[in-house]
């Protein structure tokens, strides 16, 4: 995969169906770490989140055979919601399989878009696996989350942005889950300019992507309840992202969910925003890192703030 070429190609092919998202400087961050902080504010995206980007790239990226097939996938969140954004505009006829417990809230948020709901299983795993199988018995396009070298490109584009908002990127601190999001944005970045930081931020109760590159091979992690849902839960197997992270990510983060807990808080607080648990973890990563990059006036140090897709009663819980 050419990641600087696929990610131009996504950023020409998706601009006019997503927003360029605002980079606002946060003082309050830039004060106590001593270098430029400046939050990429994804959770004013369509839907809520990073995902439209990456959904949207795959999509466009269809024969017409394929759209007139339609589309199916798994998911329980921002995914979901990205599939169903970008099918409605397209006009692609989708499907999104859930499990059956799966949240009003979400079930709500999905409603809202023209996509057929069907329901398998008790948990996440068994939703997706029975999708995945659907799409082999009848054809139809699976879109993954995060294990698709289009989806890739597409997250990559946030790094097109970021290059035309910053005079020069030092750091950026990204949170992950399957990887889909850093790869893409990794890779356009060490692409232009091998110089520029990448830090990978996980939760500590959710810390695949991370101990898959310590073992040097995909592994199975003890994945644990997270506020951080978003980047929770395991990698498929010959994940294409693993290789590109153990390629382009160059240091690593884990925080305690109390940490993630006190950046959604510090971020509503001093910028009256509403972020969920995955991205407060970038936020979290930074206050917790000791690096280089912390006390130098002269450093940029970039936070993607990935969602605001969050329960408002558990957010009211977690801050005030």
């Amino acid at each position: 995969m050419n990641i600087k070429q696929s990610v131009t190609a996504a950023e020409n092919r998706i601009r006019r169906y997503i927003r360029e998202t605002p980079l606002e400087y946060s003082f309050p961050l830039s004060e106590s770490t001593g270098s430029n902080v400046f939050l990429k504010l994804e959770n004013l995206q369509f839907t809520g989140s990073f995902k439209p980007r990456g959904a949207v790239n795959k999509l466009l990226t269809l024969s017409a055979e394929e759209r007139a097939r339609g589309v199916l996938t798994a998911s329980t969140g921002n995914h979901g919601l990205a599939v169903a954004y970008g099918a409605q505009k397209l006009g692609i006829r989708s499907t999104i399989y859930l499990p059956e417990n799966t949240s009003p809230q979400k079930l709500d948020m999905l409603q809202h878009y023209d996509v057929e709901l069907r329901f398998h299983g008790s948990e996440f795993g068994e939703a997706e696996l029975y999708a995945r199988e659907e799409s082999r018995r009848n054809g139809t396009v699976f879109v993954s989350a995060y294990n698709d070298e289009q989806v890739i490109a597409g997250q990559g584009t946030m790094a097109v942005e970021l290059q035309r908002q910053m005079d020069h990127i030092d750091v950026v601190l990204v949170s992950v889950g399957g990887g889909g999001l850093i790869a893409g944005i990794a890779g356009h970045l060490k692409e232009t300019n091998a110089e520029t930081r990448i830090i990978g931020c996980l939760p500590e109760n959710s810390p695949v992507m991370y101990d898959s590159i310590q073992a040097g091979r995909i592994v199975e992690s003890q994945v644990l309840p997270t506020l951080s849902d978003g980047t929770s839960g395991g990698i498929e197997p010959e994940a294409i992202t693993f290789g590109m992270c153990q390629r382009y990510v160059d240091d690593w983060m884990l925080v305690s969910e109390d940490e993630i807990r006190q950046a959604m808080k510090l971020v509503f607080e001093q910028h009256r925003m509403v972020i969920e648990g995955s991205a407060a973890v970038s936020v979290a990563s930074l206050l917790k890192a000791k690096g280089p990059f912390k006390g130098n006036q002269d450093t940029n140090v970039a936070l993607i703030i990935c969602g605001g897709n969050v329960d408002i009663g558990q957010f009211k819980r977690l801050v005030f």
